[in-house]
């Protein structure tokens, strides 16, 4: 019971993480493609920073949380899922 809170916890902990990725990446490609078109930011270079660090942050808690808390069995579980085995 403790080993399946702890997967789905590690889970949604990842699935937030990847969420947020996602989300900023979003953001960038808007500034790359529509700079114009983002009025409230006159400094495009700084507003695409801003969205790195965030998207920096989030991979480095999923590096952090694969590294230090994933077992090698709960790994090979989450890789099946992704490559859809």
């Amino acid at each position: 019971m403790a080993l399946h809170m702890r997967e789905q916890i590690l889970r949604a902990l990842l699935a937030h993480a990847q969420g947020d990725i996602a989300k900023h990446k979003a953001n960038v490609e808007v500034y790359l493609e529509h700079p114009v078109g983002i009025g409230e930011h006159s400094n495009i270079l700084e507003a695409i920073e801003e969205e790195l660090n965030m998207i920096a942050k989030y991979q480095d808690q999923i590096d952090v949380i694969n590294k230090y808390f994933r077992s090698s069995s709960t790994d090979s579980i989450t890789d099946r899922r992704s490559t859809g085995q």
